[in-house]
């Protein structure tokens, strides 16, 4: 317990590197991995045509700083189980913007009030300094376990969005090309490799362990994070910032 905790206090201190439980840091190594094509191993109802159109609700007319558009849910939502595609309506449950800077409020506020009769699914948006754009998908609401009990399940990923040139030819009057930025997204599925998928306590929130890193972990005043290659989903780093990055925005959604 003392080495644990001795863990978590370097990551406080020094914001290098964190390292997992003794269990999570034997896992075999391996290499990281870049996602499947977009639609791999992901299936809905609508092969033949699009999804229905998504609809958020819960931002605040004085909300400025708005981390997603329907259209990088529709790219989140590939690979979400086909239930949980087909619903059309995300609640923003938190925001640091709408909510203030604290881990606990979190907790509070995702924490759903009455036993939900429903599958949802939760998504985690992150902004970094450098406005990188990635986050995770989890089955079960984010909540602190501080028995060092790992959660969630095979359905639960990692991801980031890409902002690419999007190059549209004009029209054959014109003699330039118009262009425009896009988002690409990348998706981080379970490997099955180990069952260390999410893991939260009153002091930070993480996801995906092994080879002694984190896939994603925030401290508890949701300022600085890190992410790093995990052995759960085979993800690479996700912010443009490096294994270290600065938390400028979050949200976390209600799919359904």
């Amino acid at each position: 317990m003392g080495s644990f905790k001795d863990s978590i206090s370097k990551i406080r201190k020094s914001w290098m590197g964190p390292s997992t439980d003794s269990s999570a840091a034997s896992s075999p190594a391996r290499s990281p991995t870049t996602s499947p094509p977009l639609h791999a191993g992901t299936f809905s109802y609508y092969d033949d045509e699009p999804l229905p159109p998504i609809s958020l609700h819960g931002y605040m007319p004085t909300t400025k700083n708005r981390l997603l558009t329907p259209e990088m849910c529709d790219e989140i939502r590939n690979l979400m189980p086909t239930r949980v595609q087909l619903y059309t309506d995300w609640h923003l449950l938190y925001s640091l913007e709408q909510f203030g800077a604290s881990l606990h409020s979190l907790y509070a506020n995702v924490m759903p009030s009455s036993k939900l009769t429903r599958r949802v699914g939760y998504v985690l948006v992150i902004k970094d300094r450098k406005g990188s754009i990635f986050g995770a998908y989890a089955n079960e609401p984010f909540h602190p376990t501080d028995s060092r009990r790992y959660y969630g399940n095979g359905e639960c990923f990692l991801w980031k969005m890409e902002k690419v040139p999007n190059v549209i030819l004009g029209d054959q009057s014109s003699t330039h090309e118009k262009t425009r930025h896009k988002w690409r997204f990348k998706g981080y599925p379970y490997t099955g490799l180990n069952e260390f998928v999410i893991y939260c306590t009153s002091e930070f929130l993480s996801m995906g362990a092994g080879d002694g890193h984190y896939g994603l972990w925030c401290d508890d005043g949701l300022v600085n994070g890190v992410s790093d290659p995990s052995l759960t989903f085979g993800n690479e780093v996700l912010s443009r910032e490096g294994n270290k990055f600065h938390i400028v925005g979050l949200e976390v959604w209600r799919v359904g």
